[in-house]
């Protein structure tokens, strides 16, 4: 299975409404009016998750957390992306955004994320305005407080790609920004625009979002992919999932309550060979030896799961992605 990450993202980007740009009361709960570059709107405000679903109908438009999204909003989304999909260069819709900027802010090391933002802007006509390794070469060297160096930054910007070290850090962001907020992993809090992409891919090439079985594998207690993919799953009907991870890197206990609470079949097992002969989709993840105090701990658990040794025994389903 491979979807093109840049296209998906693309999708996700064109869907924000740019027409938002507000003061930072943008993110107050209620309906205000704002002004920014001389202009007065009424906005609705961006609103905690579980207060609505309807993200798509809302002016300032933050990615903070998977659970913002409903089953309304993710096809609104998803047909955004196969629309982006069919988009050619040289064409109109290849200048949609025009004019627009984009800032990546980027705390922690990225390859894939921040390069996928990056084109997708740039195949759609915008600019970008990037910094990597933020905590050690931008203002917080120096002492800034994240919220002080967004406040700068939507300044120069129409959206502000995040990256940071800190659980709760985008949802930070978002409380003081004027422009969209996209959470591009908080530490091991969420990554919900990778959940938007594993989501739309399942959609794609199983056909269907409820009714089948998933297996999450590796580290699940710091893997920000599969919190949010879970909360993301947790809405469609007939979703089993296997919690695949060392004892010391288990699915944490908030979201397993959570995915309860929403009436999720879940498990947790030992024997990958065992969930990858049973599932549709398998989840890998890496243990992420960056989130261990213990070297010794890691080196013990690193390498226990391996989606090659399930292969290798013929223990995927045919269909499976």
């Amino acid at each position: 299975m491979f979807i093109n990450q840049r296209r998906a993202l693309q999708g996700v980007q064109a869907m924000h409404d740019y027409g938002c740009m507000g003061t930072r009361n943008c993110t107050g709960r209620n309906i205000i009016m704002t002004t920014r570059r001389g202009r007065r709107a009424t906005m609705r405000a961006y609103v905690d998750p579980g207060e609505t679903k309807a993200w798509h109908q809302l002016d300032c438009k933050h990615v903070v957390e998977a659970q913002q999204f409903g089953p309304e909003a993710l096809n609104v989304i998803f047909a955004e992306a196969e629309r982006m999909e069919r988009v050619r260069p040289g064409t109109a819709e290849a200048k949609v955004l025009d004019g627009r900027v984009m800032a990546t802010l980027f705390y922690e090391p990225s390859t894939r994320t921040r390069l996928s933002f990056e084109s997708a802007i740039t195949h759609l006509g915008g600019i970008v305005l990037s910094t990597e390794s933020a905590g050690e070469y931008s203002s917080a060297a120096k002492g800034e407080t994240l919220e002080d160096t967004i406040r700068t930054i939507e300044n120069y910007a129409d959206c502000i790609v995040l990256r940071h070290f800190q659980a709760g850090s985008a949802k930070r962001a978002a409380l003081v920004s004027s422009v969209p907020i996209i959470n591009a992993g908080d530490g091991p809090g969420q990554h919900p625009t990778q959940a938007l992409l594993d989501v739309y891919s399942i959609r794609k090439e199983i056909g269907r979002l409820d009714n089948f079985k998933i297996g999450l594998v590796g580290d699940l207690l710091n893997g920000r992919t599969v919190h949010s993919l879970a909360y993301v799953l947790s809405m469609f009907k007939g979703v089993k999932m296997y919690f695949v991870a060392p004892q010391v890197v288990a699915m944490k206990d908030d979201i397993k309550t959570y995915l309860t609470s929403k009436g999720v079949d879940w498990e947790e097992v030992d024997d990958l060979h065992q969930v990858a002969s049973d599932v549709d989709v398998l989840y890998m993840t890496r243990i992420q030896k960056e989130r261990f105090d213990d070297l010794k701990q890691y080196t013990q658990v690193g390498a226990v799961f391996q989606c090659s040794h399930a292969a290798n025994n013929s223990a995927l389903q045919r269909h499976q992605i």
